[in-house]
């Protein structure tokens, strides 16, 4: 089985080709201002490519995370990903971050994940092991301690760990560590596969934004 999965949605983009069950292909890339996704995400994917002898249509599926994140990380990897697995007629499957960034917790411990959402707001799930308990959502930042026991890991991100640790709740900081992010997805497409639960049609893969993006309308003319 043949897989290659990509995630624009995080601080680091990853990229990881795995071909029944050996990672042959394992990029991180910082994701800068200047190191803007639709400008190396596909020069990446033809050189892993090329240096692996495999064309796209040979895969057996491509993974992407759907968000929530980046828009423009969301936009860029689910454009390029829907492309790919239409032209070639290849399953495509979409995993949002949260349940990407759940895996990170190793105990038997339920899984929540919080996200800075910005304008106050937090993106959040809840996991138990595989199964989804409560599905991404958008809540109220003040509103936390409602969604929250101690029993939970807590994964979050730097933002809102910093905002926990004033309320003396521990978290893990997934932006503090080496976390696997891209092996993590190529791990969650291939047990997808497995399963074999769907077709895995490409035009069923969406962003998932929770929230609209921010829009700056622009300036009145005065003199018109």
């Amino acid at each position: 089985m043949k897989t290659l999965v990509f995630d624009t949605c995080f601080n680091k983009s990853y990229i990881v080709m795995n071909i029944d069950g050996k990672i042959i292909a394992n990029e991180q890339i910082e994701s800068t201002d200047s190191n803007y996704h639709s400008a190396y995400l596909i020069p990446k994917i033809r050189d892993i490519l090329k240096l692996n002898n495999i064309k796209i249509s040979d895969l057996d599926a491509i993974g992407v995370n759907i968000g929530p994140g980046s828009f423009t990380g969301i936009r860029a990897g689910i454009t390029i990903a829907r492309v790919l697995a239409q032209q070639t007629n290849i399953k495509l499957i979409g995993i949002t971050s949260l349940e990407i960034l759940s895996k990170i917790n190793e105990t038997n411990s339920e899984t929540i994940v919080i996200l800075d959402a910005r304008k106050n707001k937090l993106y959040f799930a809840k996991y138990s092991g595989n199964i989804e308990i409560i599905a991404p959502k958008l809540i109220d930042k003040d509103d936390i301690e409602l969604y929250i026991n101690k029993e939970s890991t807590i994964i979050t991100d730097s933002v809102i760990s910093k905002f926990l640790n004033e309320k003396n709740i521990l978290s893990i900081n997934y932006e503090q560590k080496d976390n696997r992010l891209g092996l993590i997805l190529s791990e969650i497409v291939s047990e997808r596969l497995l399963k074999n639960e769907d077709n895995y049609n490409w035009a069923k893969v969406k962003p998932l934004y929770i929230q609209k993006p921010s829009i700056t309308k622009p300036k009145e003319n005065k003199n018109e």
